[in-house]
């Protein structure tokens, strides 16, 4: 069969719909992921992208025509979708969504039995090399559909996790993404009095991207969170796997305050435990694990990787700075939702404000955020920044990073866009600006 092959990513399946990911390319994953899995039942669950479900639709299709039974979760978040395949002990899961990139794009997330991660590693290309020689297994079972609904289970078992919240006062940006389900069971099973924006599932993203990392995306629950007083505000991506938090002040808690704020509670219940933090997290997420006599690993991004290296490493939780974050407690797998109500339990436990418990953590360094560049030769742009920072430390862990006493950064290729992506980190503003600089007329270069 021939496909875009440019859709099969490092830890999933994404493309443009319908010129790269088309409803036969998805029965083929279908069709595919069955003949690599172990026996047993399989679950598929979709995003509200207007394509999404006709393609959650060929994906059971492709499961069917192999045999399987499978559970049709309907509209679900990413992390739903982990939930169902621990909770229920499946064989496997499907999740079409293509997380925070514009609506023309879709995408397909692949997990396997025990929540283990389907990434280029470990099935993804044998799927890929599957539909491209066309070599499915014959199965003369036929397969069954039986729909079901896990959105109480879900939240029950998220909320489980955090015991400790009161009635507090929140913000709470769903981006017209799929964190907008959770808002009725959550006011059902916790006091949070919640304030809610665009909590409407619109797969078209009429009000703004459903991207928190980038924090003009906030602006809207920033203006909430100030002008009704709140005690914080939340925010989500598209397929409600990430969440980003707000402080009463309007400021934001980058992924790596969040997490080395969560570290802190969590080395708290597990002394000594194993924490993981991948390669652009701010050096506050090591520091905090060392200095609470944890112990930390560094790892690629990407959840793929990070969810096998848990497992690998017996590690109770796990940080990226675009805010995923792993718990232990959760299958090894990310959520957005675990996420924010920890921290939230954590300021309910608390008589501080949520910008005085983060005070000690933001202060210690300065950082750019994520830039990106649609680069024309990333090769070439990584060899010359690593000829023009020779003297630093440099390793390859993912991309390039260059570390100095007082600064470092990292310029790495996108796995999931056409993007060369730079995050700088230093110990005082003067510092960042000058080596940010320096980067960026670098790679302003090499830009398309």
């Amino acid at each position: 069969m021939k496909f875009a092959e440019s859709i099969f990513k490092a830890y999933d399946i994404r493309g443009k719909v319908p010129k790269e990911l088309t409803s036969e390319v998805a029965k083929a994953v279908g069709r595919a992921m069955s003949d690599i899995l172990p026996r047993g039942e399989v679950a598929v669950g979709h995003d509200m992208r207007p394509d999404s479900q006709e393609l959650a639709e060929a994906v059971i299709e492709g499961f069917v025509m192999q045999g399987r039974k499978v559970i049709d979760l309907g509209m679900i978040a990413s992390d739903m979708m982990y939930f169902a395949v621990g909770y229920m002990k499946l064989a496997g899961g499907a999740m079409i969504t293509a997380s925070h990139n514009p609506g023309e794009y879709n995408g397909i997330k692949l997990t396997g039995a025990g929540v283990a991660p389907i990434g280029q590693d470990t099935g993804l290309m044998d799927i890929k090399n599957i539909i491209q020689k066309d070599e499915f297994s014959a199965s003369k079972m036929g397969g069954e559909i039986i729909k079901k609904d896990i959105l109480t289970q879900w939240v029950e078992h998220a909320v489980s996790l955090a015991p400790s919240i009161r009635d507090l006062h929140i913000g709470y940006d769903a981006g017209n993404g799929m964190a907008g389900i959770l808002v009725p069971e959550l006011r059902k099973q916790t006091p949070l009095h919640i304030e809610g924006l665009y909590l409407q599932p619109d797969g078209t993203f009429p009000n703004h991207p459903a991207n928190p990392l980038d924090f003009n995306n906030l602006k809207d629950l920033i203006s909430l969170v100030k002008s009704k007083a709140l005690n914080c505000g939340i925010a989500f991506d598209g397929d409600g796997d990430r969440a980003f938090l707000i402080d009463e002040k309007g400021e934001v808690l980058s992924g790596s305050v969040l997490g080395a704020l969560i570290i802190e509670k969590i080395l708290a219940q597990n002394p000594g435990a194993t924490i993981l933090y991948n390669a652009i997290t701010s050096r506050i997420v090591p520091d905090t694990i060392n200095r609470l006599g944890g112990k930390g690993i560094r790892t690629k991004v990407g959840h793929s990787f990070i969810k096998a290296e848990m497992k690998k490493h017996n590690a109770v939780f796990a940080c990226e700075h675009s805010g995923h974050f792993y718990f232990s407690s959760n299958y090894n797998a990310d959520s957005g939702l675990i996420a924010a109500l920890t921290a939230l339990g954590i300021l309910s436990e608390s008589n501080s404000t949520l910008s005085e418990l983060c005070q000690l953590l933001r202060s210690k360094y300065c950082d750019s955020g994520e830039i990106n560049y649609e680069i024309s030769d990333a090769n070439s742009a990584l060899a010359e920044i690593a000829k023009v920072f020779s003297d630093g430390r440099q390793d390859s862990l993912d991309g390039l990073t260059i570390s100095y006493d007082d600064w470092w950064m990292n310029v790495r290729p996108s796995n999931t866009e056409a993007l060369l992506r730079l995050n700088v980190e230093a110990s005082d503003q003067k510092t960042l600006e000058k080596q940010l600089k320096k980067a960026e007329k670098i790679l302003k270069k090499y830009i398309d």
